[in-house]
């Protein structure tokens, strides 16, 4: 059991003022009852229900007030009610409709019993069973596997940890923290493969636990699909996600199947509801608010990079290279930003966009755009330590700023460069590892380097 940044985050949700039962999202194996079990060491008292058992389900489905439902499961669970602080945790909440329901009235009529529900298929009952959260009366946060900040804390890598929190990072911690993030991006973040990983530090180990992780997922098609030929349709593509992943993808056909546009798509939105996969859709947008444009093909991320090396059988080339964008079309380093930024926001489920400009003559596309304040922030993953910045250039040329971020395999730099057409910009080089820290470091670019250093003037 290992620490989980979310913590913080419940801990500031224990200390509001204006708390609300908090519902935790996210899908399996991502270590939801794990974090819950950690934090609740911080109560008096923790009660936990899983409501994939029949009789803690049956105490829900009486019509009892939230007084008298929570009096009947103290006496359920032989517990005293006591004077100090208490947690209740709903485990797999989906299981149990008028446990959603209960929510409310746990919020309104015993506004002093902290409440946590969670539940990873959460959103597939709330579409199938036509039962809304209550509105305004549950907060969210949401948990994704590990980021790499995570991995370094549960193998014991203080010392990396530490170098990582520093910012701007020290150059002579660079080598050691690409050598760390290129296992990491190995073994992936899902809990059970890093804990093993981290006792054993052996990854043919590792093989029975990602076979396993696979199969429980298919083993839960039954849950997303209301029908025979929906179950077929879901488990053909949750089988093709790992092998597309980092690509831009076409509904109809997906997977080299017969399945059509509509087939495809509900099976993948499904699958998205459950957490497995991310679809990141693209935006021409280039100021706030950045629009997303649903009717382009969007970009499929898949729940954890462990997993996709696992399913394409990857796992052998990182022995043999170095860089990331040196193997599989050079589509690691992109997935695992990818990856970095959906883990390290634990507050919302707003999956990054990328920006593209598609002319015949000139098309062009930005792997990320990242909000700073009321600046759309273009950020390119390279190959290597070098490569042309042309879809920057296309970018900085068209939008009312000038800034851009490069994620590669170098050191810390800012070049201060100039398009084709003269204008100047900045450009922040930041080693891939850092992905997770890209909000920070804008940041701090923005607003100590840049406004404090003579001679580069406004990025407005």
């Amino acid at each position: 059991m290992f620490n989980r940044s979310i913590l913080n985050e419940f801990r500031a949700w224990k200390n509001s003022v204006v708390r609300k039962p908090l519902v935790l999202r996210g899908a399996r194996q991502v270590g939801k009852t794990t974090a819950v079990e950690i934090f609740s060491k911080e109560y008096d008292q923790f009660i936990h229900l899983n409501l994939e058992k029949p009789e803690e389900t049956a105490l829900f489905s009486r019509g009892l007030s939230a007084p008298d439902l929570f009096q009947a499961i103290l006496l359920q669970k032989n517990l005293p009610c006591i004077d100090g602080r208490t947690l209740l945790f709903l485990d797999e909440i989906q299981n149990s409709p008028e446990a959603v329901r209960m929510l409310r009235y746990f919020h309104e009529d015993l506004p002093d019993l902290h409440v946590i529900a969670a539940g990873s298929l959460l959103e597939i009952l709330l579409a199938q069973e036509a039962i809304g959260m209550p509105v305004g009366r549950v907060q969210y946060l949401f948990l994704y596997p590990l980021t790499f900040r995570e991995y370094l804390e549960a193998l014991g890598e203080t010392q990396a940890l530490k170098a990582l929190s520093n910012i701007p990072i020290s150059s002579v911690a660079i080598p050691k923290l690409f050598e760390l993030f290129h296992r990491f991006s190995l073994v992936g973040g899902m809990p059970e493969i890093v804990a093993r990983y981290a006792a054993k530090r052996d990854v043919v180990s590792l093989k029975p636990i990602y076979e396993s992780l696979s199969q429980s997922f298919l083993d839960d098609i039954p849950k997303y699909a209301l029908n025979e030929t929906m179950k077929r349709v879901i488990g053909h593509c949750l089988g093709a996600a790992p092998l597309h992943a980092g690509e831009r993808i076409q509904f109809a056909g997906f997977g080299k199947s017969n399945y059509r546009s509509r087939e495809a798509g509900e099976a993948l939105r499904i699958l998205e509801r459950a957490m497995l996969i991310h679809l990141l859709y693209p935006t021409t947008s280039m100021e706030i608010p950045m629009l997303p444009d649903y009717k382009k093909s969007p970009r499929l991320q898949f729940l954890d990079i462990g997993l996709v090396n696992f399913a394409a059988g990857l796992q052998g080339e990182y022995f043999e290279h170095s860089d990331l964008h040196s193997f599989y079309r050079g589509k690691i380093a992109e997935m695992m930003v990818g990856q970095e930024l959906i883990g390290a926001d634990t507050t919302s489920r707003r999956p990054p966009l990328f920006w593209v400009r598609e002319k015949r003559q000139s098309p062009a596309e930005m792997d990320f755009l990242i909000r700073h304040e009321n600046l759309a922030v273009p950020v390119e993953v390279k190959a290597g330590s070098a490569g042309r910045l042309r879809s920057i250039h296309q970018f900085i040329k068209r939008c009312p700023h000038s800034f851009a971020v490069r994620l590669y395999a170098g050191p810390l730099e800012i070049n201060h460069l100039k398009t084709l057409e003269e204008k100047p910009f900045a450009l922040l080089n930041l080693p891939y590892f850092l992905a997770g820290q890209l909000k920070e470091y804008i940041r701090w670019f923005v607003e100590e380097k840049t406004a404090g250093s003579a001679g580069l003037g406004s990025l407005r």
